[in-house]
């Protein structure tokens, strides 16, 4: 048999030889980018990393049915929370114990109420929705609307307000970064009252209530908002009354924003002033 009509072989000369012993050599004991640099080839490419998947929002429900009876939860964040694992994990443990309450609640009134023909009491219904107010490069200002039925002529709402601290890790009420609440009363009293009276105008109220019913709230009954406009320091308060706190339930809630001026700035503690705006 004729092995060299079976393998092909080709001689090497000496000086082939070494160079391919020499490249051998160098590519074992080197990276692509420096046999480039030494041999002067180009290194191939190095594929990117897939890009990290971006948080997304979340939009949770539970639901249940039994019978005529019913029961509604639903708990919603935007992808800026989902973003913060910390914050996110708050939010599912707040959103997990509102679920198990009104499941208990639920469960009672079914019990209570059984053979009965009032549908409106064992009807439950929970919705919270987060939304970002401000998003500076270490807060995070958010606004949690929420409403809720438990039964009676009707439902009721209201809202709640949340700081995320990106350097301390933590969340608290906006009123928290004033140094106390007579001086956010002092700040934002008067412009508060002013404002009142032409929301209640513009709804058609009598802008001073005669009969003392619902005189103009102090700022520690109201939720308080910290906003921005430049996304680079909070510039501007917001300030909700929900149902009954300024008005009847029929007027509804009632919202104002103010300015950041001198006299809010001063009320603002030391360790969050930098977080401010210096007013013009």
């Amino acid at each position: 048999m004729n092995v060299h009509k079976m393998f092909h072989v080709k001689h090497w000369s000496g000086g082939t030889a070494m160079a391919a012993l020499a490249l051998a050599a160098l590519a074992a004991c080197s990276s692509p980018e420096e046999i480039a640099a030494k041999t002067g080839t180009a290194a191939p490419p190095v594929p990117a990393a897939p890009p990290a998947p971006a948080p997304d929002k979340v939009a949770f429900e539970d639901n249940a049915k039994n019978g005529e009876a019913t029961r509604d939860f639903a708990y919603a964040w935007p992808a800026e929370v989902s973003a913060i694992p910390e914050l996110a994990a708050r939010l599912t443990a707040d959103r997990d114990k509102l679920l198990a309450e009104q499941k208990a609640d639920w469960e009672e009134s079914l019990r209570e109420f059984a053979g009965s023909d009032c549908v409106g009491c064992v009807n439950r219904d929970y919705a919270m929705q987060w939304d970002v107010v401000a998003n500076l490069p270490r807060f995070l200002s958010l606004s949690g609307a929420w409403n809720a039925y438990t039964g009676g002529a009707h439902g009721n709402y209201a809202w709640q307000a949340l700081v995320w601290d990106r350097e301390t890790k933590t969340a608290f009420d906006p009123k928290t970064m004033f140094t106390s609440p007579a001086a956010l009363q002092g700040a934002l009293g008067d412009a508060w009252c002013k404002a009142l009276k032409g929301a209640r105008a513009k709804k058609g109220m009598t802008p001073e209530d005669e009969d003392g019913i619902f005189p103009c709230p102090p700022i520690a009954d109201l939720t308080v908002l910290v906003g921005s406009s430049d996304r680079k320091s909070f510039n501007r308060i917001g300030l909700i009354a929900a149902p009954y706190v300024a008005g009847s339930y029929a007027e509804g809630e009632y919202e104002v924003t103010l300015p950041v001026t001198a006299k809010v700035l001063a009320a603002v503690k030391p360790e969050y002033k930098a977080a401010f705006a210096s007013p013009k």
